[in-house]
């Protein structure tokens, strides 16, 4: 009479790889259930952003004449910035000098023309610095009107509008050209 008492392949480490498996596979499991039913928050997730919203449309302000400028430099202004480009490209501006959407100029209401400026942008601090060539009437808050060049290079041209700093570098002639 044969009498088994176990089977020839166990092991004294069977035991060991038993817990093994059990153990990585309640990890694998854990690690499902995280996946499944925990939503994950990045930082940079899309989340609804609010719309832009451009100061609501108020009287214009009026043009004051360029003998009203400031009349030293390094004066820090702070408004809003618009850009315009597309349908005045290539027409003449009030300086004379005919307007174009790939230079750095703009448009200010008070600063005599030839005047540099730099324009920073206060949402992601570029700056550029341009050439006032043209007058015109803005919308009150905006203090200035850029080009498509200066607005692309502040990373303003999808929303229009951005808040700003202006600091005159130089004044031009008081005379209204160049």
């Amino acid at each position: 009479m044969v009498i088994r008492r176990f089977s020839s392949n166990l092991s004294p480490k069977t035991p060991l790889r038993i817990l093994l498996v059990a153990g990585v596979s309640s990890v694998a499991l854990a690690a499902v259930a995280v996946l499944l039913f925990v939503r994950t928050v990045q930082a940079d997730a899309l989340l609804p952003r609010p719309a832009v919203t451009a100061p609501p449309a108020a009287p214009i302000a009026s043009v004051t004449p360029a003998s009203l400028a400031p009349q030293k430099t390094n004066d820090l202004l702070h408004g809003f910035a618009s850009w315009y480009g597309g349908v005045f490209n290539g027409r003449k501006t009030a300086s004379g000098q005919l307007y174009n959407m790939y230079e750095y100029t703009a448009c200010h209401p008070t600063l005599p023309f030839g005047s540099v400026v730099r324009v920073k942008n206060l949402r992601n601090l570029r700056t550029v610095d341009v050439r006032i060539t043209d007058r015109g009437y803005l919308y009150e808050g905006r203090i200035i009107d850029l080009s498509y060049a200066a607005a692309k290079k502040l990373s303003m041209t999808k929303p229009g509008v951005a808040p700003v700093e202006l600091e005159v570098i130089s004044l031009g002639q008081l005379n209204g050209n160049k």
